[in-house]
């Protein structure tokens, strides 16, 4: 049985202790306990203490990093785009800075055991996918592909 993992990257417009950044990962702690409780999510990592590379660090804004492994590609998808992730989605604009140079925000890729997953995986996979864009090691929602690498009818995710 495989699973999914996806890598998101984003810059906080505040610092992190700036009360628009605190209300961020108040809705951040709520979307990931909604996850919890999905039974879909399978591992969240804490960013906390890791390096970020240097892609993370330069630029305007504040990093913030996610990892998570998910069940299905499918269950993935329906949360991203569906209760309070999708009205995070919507926000996004109070907290998060534009990304100027169009940078992906994030990068899903098959695993077929959950120990595999972790941040320099997820960097390494982040820095393949902006350079050879959505292939079967990196891809993104628009471009998917089965645990086989074969491409995925992009009508539903």
């Amino acid at each position: 049985m495989s699973f999914v993992a996806i890598y998101t990257v984003g810059r906080l417009k505040h610092p992190y202790e700036h009360p628009a950044s605190r209300e961020f990962f108040e809705v951040g702690y709520g979307v990931m306990r909604q996850a919890s409780r999905s039974g879909q999510l399978i591992e969240e990592f804490s960013s906390h203490g890791v390096p970020f590379p240097e892609e993370v660090i330069k630029g305007e804004g504040f990093p913030i990093l996610t990892l998570t492994v998910w069940k299905s590609l499918q269950s993935l998808y329906r949360f991203t785009y569906s209760g309070l992730h999708k009205q995070a989605l919507r926000d996004r604009n109070k907290w998060i800075e534009f990304h100027q140079e169009k940078q992906p925000t994030y990068v899903v890729w098959w695993t077929e055991k959950v120990p595999d997953v972790s941040w320099e995986e997820a960097f390494k996979r982040y820095k393949y996918y902006l350079q050879h864009g959505p292939t079967p090691f990196a891809f993104d929602f628009k471009h998917t592909f089965d645990e086989g690498g074969g491409p995925l009818d992009h009508g539903d995710g």
